[in-house]
């Protein structure tokens, strides 16, 4: 199957329209920070003929899918095996102390959607594995095998925002004494007998839990907290950069250090604002963009997705 009928990226005219003006003239430096099959950075290598593209992932199987997609721009693309977290040592390596723009494409990707393999999903069973990064020796299984009944229920609860963390921490816990947890279809059982019927909502039970289990194993709301402000200052002034977040816990993270950032820091009572005190970034949309109806009906994993962008007005002192 063509790459093309399976990976259809989220909101790209949006992304292209508000990276444009940053990437669009002679010299221009663009990171992909999240560059999974590369549907944003082909589209964005082709648009704009100037452009050189640097593209960061964590994952072996999606840069080699890469790189054999964009071979044909040549040495416009650059593909560094990284953790966003280190996107400002990954590119500094490159010798590209700013850059132009920055997309982030947060969560889940296709690839790792739909290789069964890789654990991701709870409507096929596979092995407990979760890793985007398949060298990482934490996965799913460990989790479930290790973690004691408090930490089980601490991660279903922050990262899943399960309300019936407790129960199936408990019923998890009691199972493992019997047999140990090796593949989604016994989480998936297990979960499903653990959901009493009243407290059935939209959709699988399972949904909550294996995100809380993916976000856990590769340790991905830290990685971001430290991944924002280090883009961030990657950016020279007129540069711009765009997030596509897919659940409210990466999104929250987001929000937080763009809007701390686009507010003037100047002392309360000063008659006029210190140009050292003054915004680092403007934003470009208000509050978080929604995919449209027409969008999520051409791409269903748009549904969830919200789009914040924002322009650096100058750096720090």
């Amino acid at each position: 199957m063509a790459i093309d009928d399976i990976h259809t990226p989220v909101l790209l005219e949006r992304c292209i329209e508000l990276l444009a003006p940053a990437v669009s003239h002679e010299g221009a430096v663009l990171i992909d920070a999240t560059l999974g099959m590369a549907g944003h950075a082909e589209a964005m290598l082709e648009r704009f003929p100037q452009l050189t593209l640097i593209g960061l992932d964590r994952d072996l199987d999606a840069l080699d899918i890469a790189q054999e997609r964009l071979e044909r721009f040549g040495s416009r693309a650059r593909f560094v095996k990284a953790v966003y977290d280190d996107i400002d040592e990954a590119v500094e390596e490159l010798g590209f102390p700013q850059v132009d723009g920055i997309l982030f494409d947060l969560g889940v990707s296709s690839l790792q959607l739909d290789r069964t393999e890789r654990g991701f999903s709870y409507s096929q069973d596979a092995p407990l594995d979760m890793r985007m990064d398949a060298s990482s020796e934490l996965t799913a299984e460990t989790i479930l095998a290790t973690y004691d009944e408090v930490a089980l229920r601490k991660i279903f609860w922050e990262y899943g925002d399960e309300k019936l963390a407790q129960r199936y921490a408990r019923r998890i816990v009691e199972e493992r004494q019997q047999r140990p947890l090796t593949s989604s279809g016994q989480l998936v059982e297990l979960i499903d007998r653990a959901t009493p019927a009243a407290a059935r909502r939209t959709g699988h039970p399972a949904k909550r839990v294996f995100q809380a289990l993916r976000i856990e194993v590769n340790a991905e709301l830290s990685v971001l907290e430290s991944a924002v402000p280090r883009a961030l200052d990657l950016l020279r002034v007129g540069g711009r950069i765009v997030f596509l977040s897919y659940q409210s816990l990466e999104d929250r993270i987001v929000k937080r250090e763009l809007q701390a950032r686009a507010k003037s820091t100047t002392p309360a009572g000063l008659p006029v604002e210190l140009p050292e005190h003054s915004a680092e970034l403007k934003l470009l949309v208000k509050g978080a963009e929604l995919a449209t109806e027409a969008e999520i009906d051409e791409n269903p994993r748009a549904k969830p997705v919200r789009l914040r962008a924002a322009e650096r007005l100058r750096r720090p002192a």
